[in-house]
């Protein structure tokens, strides 16, 4: 099931399993799409898809409260090494675009900027969705990160949508993947 438009951004997921336990929901696939790019694994047994819809269903609760700790503007690639940095860095710097670093990291979990990976193994191909709630608008920026490349340039993308345009793809994914998974079959969970 795909929500959206790829080129511009969507959201597609697959159900494989279906289970009876809430904590599971699914197994299956969960991946975003930005303008083409494809950012998650998208395979039948990619992960359990309750992290995916949970989270998503937060994004849409906390509707205009991902602001950027820092200006809006900010290059891309600049947020993307900033993130990696301050969450996986061995060695963090003092400050990211002039905030303390212990701010600037607390600011990334508690405004939920950080949208990919979202708990699960949906996104083990090293791709990262990172949210920012501007105005009336929402400003995500993916990556995709290998260990030789923390962040790759090509991998980059960097996208603006109006807030309605995006929070109701949420919603209409949200709305169809609990459609769906309430019409299928369930299953106990994995032994």
């Amino acid at each position: 099931m795909t929500i959206g438009d790829p080129a511009v951004f969507a959201i597609e997921s697959s159900i494989t399993k279906a289970y009876e336990r809430i904590s599971l929901r699914a197994l299956g696939f969960f991946v975003i799409y930005l303008k083409g790019l494809c950012y998650g694994r998208r395979s039948a047994n990619s992960t359990m898809l309750a992290c995916s819809f949970d989270e998503v269903a937060r994004r849409i609760a906390m509707r205009g409260r991902h602001i950027a700790p820092f200006p809006a503007d900010a290059d891309a690639e600049e947020i993307a090494h900033a993130f990696r940095n301050a969450i996986y860095g061995e060695e963090q710097k003092r400050s990211y675009f002039g905030i303390p670093f212990p701010q600037f990291r607390e600011m990334i979990y508690s405004r939920r900027i950080l949208w990919a990976p979202d708990g699960d193994s949906a996104f083990d191909d090293g791709s990262y969705v990172l949210q920012f709630d501007v105005g009336d608008s929402v400003r995500l920026v993916a990556f995709k990160s290998t260990q030789d490349a923390p962040q790759s340039p090509a991998t980059i993308t960097d996208t603006h949508l109006t807030a309605d345009d995006f929070y109701s793809v949420l919603q209409e994914w949200h709305k169809a993947f609990e459609n769906e998974w309430t019409s299928l079959t369930k299953i106990g969970g994995p032994g």
